[in-house]
């Protein structure tokens, strides 16, 4: 099964001079836990709502900052043909819970765990990966 078959297409994006504010919006507005950031379609990094606890609010952070300050830039990205076993392991060995899935070097999409979880076919891939991310990182 190809990634394209499982991803979510209507993903939500911010800019990077966009503030901490609008990502916390976003991500309530559409119940996500994470946004790309993007430069136009070509994406530049991601926040988490655990970037926005541990490098905003945490540091004393005023919410009308940018994402800029407080996102993980260059994140790890899937393409749309690739396999889901294959962005299965690419989450499991990067511990993260959602791939933005890119063609062309635009997002077109997002894949996350609990998408490769509900497949009936997919599901030992997705009990792997979810067991792996949940191990805490070396040298954490």
């Amino acid at each position: 099964m190809k990634v394209k078959e499982i991803m979510s297409t209507d993903v939500a994006s911010l800019n990077s001079d966009d503030s901490i504010e609008k990502a916390a919006q976003l991500m309530k507005q559409y119940d996500v836990g994470s946004i790309p950031v993007c430069n136009h379609e070509q994406i530049i990094g991601i926040v988490t709502d655990r970037d926005i606890a541990l490098r905003a609010t945490a540091h004393g952070q005023n919410s009308k900052e940018t994402v800029r300050d407080i996102m993980s830039a260059n994140p790890v990205v899937g393409s749309p043909d690739m396999d889901v076993h294959d962005a299965a392991k690419i989450m499991s060995e990067k511990q993260i819970r959602r791939l933005p899935i890119v063609d062309r070097n635009s997002l077109v999409g997002i894949v996350a765990l609990g998408d490769i979880s509900v497949q009936p076919t997919q599901q030992d891939n997705a009990e792997e990966a979810l067991k792996n991310i949940s191990q805490p990182r070396q040298g954490s």
